[in-house]
């Protein structure tokens, strides 16, 4: 009898890591460790996954409010500057804002309306379509935003975001003036000094804006190298960072592929199997009731071992029991199915038989899947060890 359990997702506890620990090594042994532990054996094409936290971590790769205010006052000067399209997150970005505060005397902050880029609610579409205002074609000041809508709380976390980040501006020693608007090129009606804060549409918002004569920097652009000692990211800046302390910021992994490939070296070495390797962040999916899209990082995966490029290849199952092999059943069919993913082609791309599959990238994919495996709380398990994700019916 074949092989009754397809891909398995593990989540591996081992050690608090801390700045300076060799984590390439700790990685290995705890994957070891588990496999003796629970048993299981160690595979060829297994995917062994280090979350970006505890990258970032072992590197050291921290730096403080004082040092982004520091890059933008050089970058951007230190009069007012305009904060456009940042996403409402504690984590994510309130620290940021501190430190953009700390470079300015007056901030323009101007937050885009219902929801922020990754689907955080500020107004409900239906408080809208009660006024009858429509989002691309109005604006609002805080007055105006205050008279219609009064007080909104994030429905997960209970935050008046409009509030909180009044306070973090006007606590770092900055005045702040809301504007509500979902074009770029409003905030040109109050500076020329502007940082665009979204992530996935940062480029064409930055271009917007060039073009219309402004002096712009993305998140991107912030502390991509070293301020005073502060750790940085030369491709990523300050996109990706999460809250450390109420004065710092963990920054994304800055090059990771060395570790990636050194964990596959090490594996190998240690068991004769060839394992891929990747780091990865937030996962790529959407919550169907908060309708928040968990990709607040730049990318999914920001290194990965070769094995892990592309997209799935891959035959949809009930698609031909449907409809090429609908007379058959039973072991007829089973054969019929496997001979048809024997025989399938390297490249099925547009093929009606691949109708359904998911064409995303095989990092994205498996980031989501370890995302939720290891989940951001206080589950322990920053490795996520896979098997069998690359198998399919066929596989004994």
């Amino acid at each position: 009898m074949g092989r009754r359990v397809g891909t398995v997702s593990r989540g591996i506890r081992c050690p608090i890591i801390r700045e300076g620990d060799d984590l390439a090594q700790i990685v290995v042994n705890s994957v070891l460790e588990a496999a003796k532990s629970e048993p299981f054996f160690v595979r060829d094409c297994d995917v062994i996954a280090v979350t970006e936290s505890v990258v970032a971590r072992s590197q050291g790769n921290y730096a403080s409010v004082e040092a982004i205010g520091q890059d933008i006052r050089n970058k951007l000067g230190s009069e007012t500057i305009g904060v456009i399209f940042p996403i409402l997150s504690r984590n994510r970005f309130a620290t940021c804002l501190k430190g953009i505060s700390l470079a300015a005397k007056k901030i323009v902050l101007m937050l885009s309306f219902p929801r922020d880029e990754v689907g955080n609610q500020l107004l409900t579409e239906e408080q809208l379509d009660e006024h009858h205002i429509d989002p691309y074609q109005t604006v609002l000041t805080l007055e105006e935003y205050r008279s219609l809508f009064g007080e909104n709380r994030h429905p997960f976390t209970d935050i008046d975001y409009v509030a909180y980040y009044t306070e973090v501006v006007r606590s770092s020693g900055a005045e702040v003036e809301f504007v509500f608007a979902n074009h770029a090129i409003e905030i040109l009606n109050y500076t020329d000094k502007v940082i665009n804060c979204d992530i996935h549409t940062r480029k064409r918002t930055k271009r917007i804006l060039q073009e219309a004569g402004a002096t712009v920097c993305s998140l991107d652009d912030i502390l991509t190298s070293s301020v005073n000692g502060s750790g940085y990211n030369a491709k990523y800046g300050l996109l990706g960072s999460n809250k450390s302390r109420e004065d710092r910021v963990k920054l994304f992994p800055n090059k990771c592929q060395d570790l990636v490939e050194d964990i596959q070296k090490s594996i190998l070495e240690k068991t004769g199997k060839h394992v891929e390797v990747m780091v990865y962040g937030d996962g790529a999916f959407k919550d169907p009731v908060g309708q928040i899209w968990e990709l607040a990082d730049p990318v999914v995966s920001p290194a990965y071992t070769e094995g892990l490029k592309g997209t799935p290849n891959e035959l949809k199952l009930k698609y031909l029991a449907d409809n090429d092999f609908k007379e058959l059943s039973g072991e007829a069919l089973r054969n019929a199915i496997s001979a048809r993913i024997q025989e399938k082609d390297d490249n099925l791309v547009g093929r009606m038989e691949t109708e359904g599959t998911t064409p995303r990238r095989l990092t994205d994919l498996i980031g989501s899947l370890c995302d939720l495996t290891s989940g951001s709380g206080d589950k322990g398990t920053p490795i996520v060890y896979i098997q069998g994700y690359f198998d399919n019916y066929t596989n004994e």
